[in-house]
């Protein structure tokens, strides 16, 4: 499973990775920052997860179309 991390820090909020694959990011309520959704962090970090097989396109979709480029996926 291909391993997806998001730099928060860098992250403008835009919106992009949680409506291109919203299985995968959401909004934190929070800061209004993108995070991993529950089911699919790693170590219980909101920032990286493990994409599924079957969400990995909507993953790799969803990091090309972020403006500020901030999410990495590393198989």
């Amino acid at each position: 499973m291909p391993k997806v991390t998001i730099d928060r820090e860098s992250c403008i909020s835009c919106a992009s990775c949680w409506t291109e694959c919203p299985s995968f990011f959401e909004e934190n309520p929070d800061d209004s920052f993108s995070m991993v959704r529950e089911e699919f962090r790693k170590e219980k970090s909101i920032s990286t997860g493990e994409a599924p097989d079957g969400l990995a396109g909507c993953v790799q979709e969803a990091a090309d179309l972020c403006p500020v480029q901030i999410i990495r996926i590393d198989m």
